[in-house]
């Protein structure tokens, strides 16, 4: 879990993952030397933050978004969210500006009338703009592993492990998903242009629920916000079937993804959301069970070589 430790350590709100391409970009060029195929990396400044690795003749992408949920610092101590984080009053966040490094705390202002505003505890003003993240505060134990950032930092955990030994395939390790989409479809129309891909997982962590649990196995959702195409669905259900590996259906009438994004945006590219659900979502005390990343990993590399014969 050392990766993962360090990968959910990394500031990366959305609009600013250039620090977490870099981190990826270094892992590759530390590693890919180990890998059973070295792949093609496009990225620059035609691809903004955005980084897709092509591995042989791929016929899948992998989607893993990089960007996490964070605040951003108006006026008069004002803070802003970016995405949809949780709030509770004391919790750590962590950020710098002009002025050096930053340790606050969150603070919730509620007025007469019941309106809530966010503010942060600090014996100066934070330079406007400045994004703030939750602190780092990585915890394992035999079961679980707890942190700020699951939301997405496991899913490109994932997404470098399945890298190790995959023959083919792309994996599009995209920004701007908490807070709007964005990057999605262009990579997905330069991968068709350049490599007739249709076919999407969405390497993404998903919710614990009334219908979705801690140890059922890695979470396969069929609707959230968005609707697969049903045919692409259930062949991904189909082949999960086979693989042995223990899985769950989520079915949900909210949330979103890079799927979703997919599904909005005018290129043609089935995509089916397959990830580990966690309990206090985008809180600092995001929860996995270790067995359903074990679980996620597992389906990733059997759908992958499937889909590849």
């Amino acid at each position: 879990m050392k990766l993962l430790e360090q990968l959910t350590a990394i500031r990366g709100a959305a609009s600013d993952e250039k620090a977490v391409k870099e981190f990826i970009l270094q892992y590759i060029e530390e590693h890919q030397g180990q890998w059973k195929t070295k792949p093609v990396v496009h990225q620059g400044d035609e691809f903004q933050d955005n980084l897709i690795l092509v591995f042989g003749k791929p016929k899948v992408a992998v989607f893993a978004h990089m960007d996490s949920i964070g605040f951003s610092v108006a006026y008069e101590k004002n803070l802003y969210k970016i995405g949809g984080p949780r709030t509770r009053d004391g919790y750590e966040l962590v950020g710098s500006d002009s002025q050096g490094e930053i340790e606050t705390e969150l603070m919730i202002i509620e007025n007469d009338r019941g309106d809530q505003s966010l503010t942060y505890v600090l014996d100066r003003e934070i330079d406007r703009g400045t994004i703030l993240t939750f602190k780092p505060n990585f915890r394992e134990t035999d079961l679980y592993v707890q942190s700020p950032y699951m939301d997405n930092r496991l899913g490109v955990w994932n997404a470098l492990k399945l890298a190790e030994d995959l023959e083919h395939g792309a994996i599009v390790f995209s920004t701007y998903e908490e807070h709007g989409g964005n990057s999605v479809a262009y990579c997905a129309s330069f991968l068709q242009r350049t490599y007739a891909l249709r076919q999407a997982l969405i390497c993404d962590i998903t919710w614990v629920t009334e219908g979705v649990t801690h140890g059922g196995g890695v979470a396969i959702s069929m609707r959230d916000s968005g609707l697969p195409r049903r045919s692409y669905l259930n062949r991904i259900i189909e082949l999960s079937r086979r693989s042995g590996v223990k899985f769950q259906l989520e079915v949900e009438s909210a949330g979103g993804s890079d799927g979703t994004m997919l599904q909005k945006s005018d290129v043609l590219f089935d995509w089916v959301f397959i990830g580990a659900p966690e309990d206090h979502v985008h809180s600092p005390d995001e929860k996995v069970y270790k067995q359903d990343i074990q679980a996620m990993l597992e389906l990733y590399r059997y759908l992958m070589k499937e889909m590849h014969a």
